[in-house]
Order: structure tokens, then sequence, then C-alpha cells
């Protein structure tokens, strides 16, 4: 039995058990999944002949001989190999999307910035032509490193399909919902969840509500994988059968198709006559995925002082360094206060990592003005940073009482590589340049005597 979609006109195979439908519960499994009874081959990965006419295909997102736990791939059943998915190339300029290493003359990124919501356009805005790049860091070549962007998609892509050869995208979706025809599946996204597209995935992104804005974590370096959680044990933060997997969907469609491919931060173009979307069954490890924030279990500090922020991460990308992510995807969502004698919000601090901030919705306590939902902050590498005036007097004056932080959603890119601002980021994207003002009022209260001021 399958299941014909209407949005996206691609064949998915059937729902399954469980309570979510279209996906596969776990991080990291090794799933399999046939959106045709029967393609997907037993016993073996490829047989001399595969049924239904389809070609066998593997799709390596690690060395052959990484380590087991570490080796990723997935075998793809297929209409055609995906050596008729590509012609000759030719380059194509996408102006807004830049790669590192990118360090302009004449752009400080050296500073404390703070940017309003970023409007959307007017016009149509597709996943490659609304992409604006806001910060990059290390270096794509060498395969370390990152990018910071957002996202502002009013438009569908029509017969047009787009994979990475340099990065893999954690998409975080702030207004409007998307849905991503891969080749492994049927991926749908919208505020408070995320997605992880893994480098060398071919897609297309549809609108489906619109228009849609949101934040695009682009990772040059190992992929993410859930951090470890050492004395906390096996439960709380990011539980892995919260991460949903979508199930085999393929299209089998003849129509002029145009194919762009970014490698080493240049993007090319090539056409071709079907659709690429025509894996109609696999099985492996190497997939997209999508994982609800709201199911993210926070921990926290139950008697006093505040642990530091690591314990909000959701994904990490190791770096080769043990304890220094190359990224880490960090969250602050609703939670509960309760630390004694202690200062609540974040405290003031300066540190190797560079930190970008998105809100997604709600207040962020440690700056209760001027951080809206859509907004971003960036406070690079041993730049100092922490709450403005507002959030201090209340801290350091309120009742220690229990409170819930509620309706409240923020998230953090955090790299141990500086952050360079691009051209738009510095001069376009609507920048609040009295942002660094905001810890003006922070008045001098030693005076030499003892006692609590």
């Amino acid at each position: 039995m399958t299941d014909s979609d209407q949005t996206s006109g691609m064949t998915r195979a059937p729902a399954g058990p469980g309570a979510h439908p279209g996906y596969l519960p776990g991080f990291g499994n090794d799933f399999e999944t046939e959106a045709l009874p029967d393609a997907l081959p037993q016993g073996q990965n490829s047989p001399q002949r595969c049924n239904y006419g389809l070609y066998a295909e593997q799709l390596s997102g690690t060395a052959f001989t990484a380590p087991r736990g570490q080796n990723e791939r997935t075998w793809c059943y297929r209409i055609r190999p995906s050596v008729h998915h590509t012609g000759r190339f030719a380059a194509i300029d996408l102006p807004y999307w830049k790669t590192a290493p990118h360090v302009l003359p004449g752009v400080t990124s050296l500073g404390q910035y703070r940017w309003d919501p970023i409007p959307v356009p007017q016009g149509d805005l597709t996943w490659l032509t609304g992409m604006r790049t806001m910060t990059t860091a290390g270096d794509v070549n060498i395969q370390v490193g990152m990018a910071t962007h957002v996202y502002l998609v009013t438009a569908s892509m029509r017969d047009e399909y787009f994979f990475s050869a340099d990065s893999e995208l954690l998409v975080v979706p702030q207004q409007g919902r998307l849905r991503f025809c891969t080749e492994l599946g049927i991926i749908d996204v919208q505020p408070q969840e995320i997605a992880i597209l893994p480098r060398g995935l071919v897609y297309r992104v549809e609108v489906l509500e619109g228009p849609a804005r949101g934040f695009v974590c682009e990772n040059y370096g190992q992929k993410f994988d859930l951090p470890d959680r050492g004395p906390i044990g096996a439960n709380c933060l990011a539980n892995p059968r919260d991460f949903k997997t979508p199930v085999a969907a393929f299209e089998d469609r003849d129509a002029r198709s145009r194919v762009v491919i970014k490698w080493c931060g240049q993007f090319h173009e090539t056409w071709i006559d079907h659709s690429p979307l025509d894996v109609v069954a696999w099985h492996g490890n190497y997939c997209a995925y999508k994982y609800d924030l709201r199911t993210y279990s926070p921990v926290g500090a139950i008697l006093f002082d505040h642990p530091d922020p690591s314990i909000f991460t959701v994904l990490t990308a190791p770096s080769g360094q043990d304890g220094t992510a190359n990224i880490d995807f960090v969250l602050f969502r609703d939670r509960w206060m309760v630390a004694e004698h202690s200062f609540r919000p974040p405290w003031y601090h300066k540190n190797i990592m560079s930190e970008l901030m998105g809100n997604i919705h709600g207040i962020y306590d440690a700056k209760p003005q001027g951080f809206a939902p859509g907004g971003i902050s960036l406070h690079n590498c041993m730049l100092p940073h922490g709450p403005d005036r507002e959030a201090f007097d209340k801290a350091t004056t309120g009742d220690l009482v229990p409170h819930k932080l509620a309706e409240t959603m923020a998230f953090m890119f955090e790299t141990r590589f500086p952050q360079h601002l691009t051209k738009y980021a510095a001069h376009e994207a609507p920048m609040q340049p009295e942002y660094i003002d905001v810890w003006n009022r922070l008045e001098k209260k030693f005076d030499g005597t003892p006692g609590v001021k």
C-alpha cells in the first residue's frame, strides 16, 4: 500500500505504526523503508538485479573506514542512478549566500551586535534566492567552521532542486511552514521544530504557509550529534526517540528540471529532463530528520548558582578537540527558576566561543527589551556580554520564589571560530546601532564600604 501526497506529488511509504505518521523515530538509527512493496532487497545491499528495475546506489556521509559508531551511509534503490541527475555545470550567482573564508575590508566584526527581525520582501523568493548570510566562520575548503543565515521564503521551488556538497544545514523556522521534499522522504517543519539536511542530499523546498522566515546554521565540519550527558545519565536534554526521520517517498516525473549545487562556496546549475527525487526504497543511517524543540527536557540548578549554558545543548558538531565544538546548537525554552540566594539570569561573561542568538518567540530573560522574535544578536569570542540594566535590577531585587519562564524560546549557534559579518549583515540588515548602549545604565555601586549594595 502506498500514499500519494497531493501537495508534493510524491508517493510515500505507508505510515506504519506509531504516533507520528510519515516518520520513523530515533536518532542515529539504522532505518529501512520502502514506498513500494519488496523494493528493498533483503540480506544484501547490491543484488545482481534489483526489483522493479531499480538501481542500487550508496550515499556515504563519512569516510568508508570511519569507526563503526561514527560510520554513516545509506543504500538507495532508485529509478535512475545519480549520474543521470547532473549534466554539464554552469556557474551561477546567488549574491546573498556567502561562504567562509569571507573576511571583508571595511566590515568590522569586533563588537556586540543586534538586529531587528528582517522583513520579508515583496515578490517571489525561493529557498535559494531568499537566503541571507549574516556571518561566516572557519574555512569550507578544509571542512571546518560554519555560516549563519536568515531565510526569507515566499515561493515554492518548481522543477528546481538543490544540494550542498559543502555542508549540512540545520533549519530553525521562526514563522511560516515549509516542506522539504528530499530524496529520502518528506519533512514538514514549523516554528518550534528544526530540520537537519545532510551534506549531499538532494531536495526542493515548498511553502506550506507563508511568508516563511527562519534561521539556518550551515555546518562545514563534522556532522551534528547528540552531546554526551556525562553525570546527567541516560535521560533528559534531547531524547533520541523524539527525532523523526521520514519514510521513503519518490516521484517518477519527466519534466525539464534545474539542479543547483553548492560546492566550495560556489554555485552551479545543471539541467536534466526528470525529477531526481526517485529513491523508491532505502536503508541506512545517513538521512534527514526533524525534531520538535518542545520535547527538549532542560536541566538546571535546584538549589543555588547558575550552571554553564552547555547544559542547554541540543546538538553538537565536534571539532576534533575534546570538549570544544565546531558548533553547538543551544536552546533556551520554558523552564523553572528556583535557585536560592543566586543571580538567576545568565551571568556577565566572555569566553572563547562566538555566540549568535536568535529569538523564535517570546521574551529572552537577559534582554527583556529590543530582542524581538525573529531578531538576532552576535557576541564574538572574548567580547563581554550579559544582562542589561532592567534584567539586572529585576534579578537583584526580586523575591527569589520559584518562577517559571513561560512562552519563551531562543537559541544559540555557538562556534569555536570568530564569526565575521557579511556586507549584508553590516549594511543592509536592520542592525540596532544603539545596542551597545544597553549596558551604559549599569552604574558603579562600589564605594569601599562592606555590605550588599
